[in-house]
């Protein structure tokens, strides 16, 4: 299988906190990763770096083997509309409507409106979201408004989709219903997907191949069967007594 996403001894420090250890990782087209791990282990830290929203302090990353981080201003906003990120908040603009949140940086970036148009509705109809197009986001419940975010990530038609801990903002409640349309997405779509999340459940079923960080190092890595069956890690062996409970 052709590799997508390399990664080389990526680091990111805060202060006297090494957020990311040196991490390499390669992900594979096509292939759905998720990222567990203990909370300030460096996970979103990570995937932020990817599209560079955090400016990695060391290391390498190589997307269809070109670097990411020499890229100039010009060349990194062209990048970043191949790649979808969803957010743990929504940062959807209030003043705008739905549609036009979805479709707001598809006419920044140049498409015509009536293309950009058309891709914003079949986004929202892939979340759920069809006849919800003119209502303003203050007025759609925060599951909804998620499912927003993640509409106008997916109507880039990205080749890559970055989702950082995307229910992390959630009432409980309303976790299931956008779980269950990632779920849906990542299943039904061969978009390469990096996904941050806490959801062990939701990963055993979507994940291609699972990776455990901890103290800014990845730990652990394999298939959910592999991982969860036999672990080798403490945070391994900490997320199969969560499972058995």
């Amino acid at each position: 299988m052709r590799q997508l996403l390399q990664i080389r001894g990526l680091r990111k420090q805060y202060g006297k906190h090494m957020a990311v250890d040196g991490v390499d990782l390669n992900v594979n087209r096509g292939e759905i990763v998720v990222i567990m791990g203990p909370s300030g282990c460096g996970k979103s830290t990570m995937i932020r770096c990817i599209n560079r929203l955090t400016e990695p302090d060391a290391g390498e990353i190589l997307l269809d083997g070109k670097s990411i981080l020499n890229l100039d201003d010009q060349a990194l906003r062209e990048f970043r509309r191949t790649v979808g990120f969803v957010f743990q908040q929504f940062n959807l603009i209030a003043r705008l409507s739905v549609l036009d949140n979805v479709m707001f940086h598809l006419v920044m970036a140049g498409i015509p409106r009536v293309q950009a148009e058309a891709r914003a509705r079949n986004a929202l109809a892939r979340v759920g979201l069809a006849g919800s197009e003119h209502k303003n986001p203050g007025s759609l419940s925060g599951g909804e408004q998620q499912r927003v975010g993640i509409a106008r990530a997916l109507a880039s038609n990205p080749q890559l989709m970055l989702w950082d801990e995307p229910t992390a903002s959630l009432d409980p409640i309303l976790i299931g219903e956008v779980l269950d349309v990632m779920e849906e997405l990542v299943q039904t779509t061969n978009t390469t997907s990096i996904i941050v999340t806490h959801e062990v459940g939701f990963a055993l079923k979507v994940a291609d191949r699972i990776i455990l960080m901890d103290k800014g190092k990845i730990v652990e890595e394999g298939s959910p069967k592999a991982i969860f069956a036999d672990p080798k890690s403490e945070v391994g062996r900490k997320y199969r007594r969560l499972i058995a409970s």
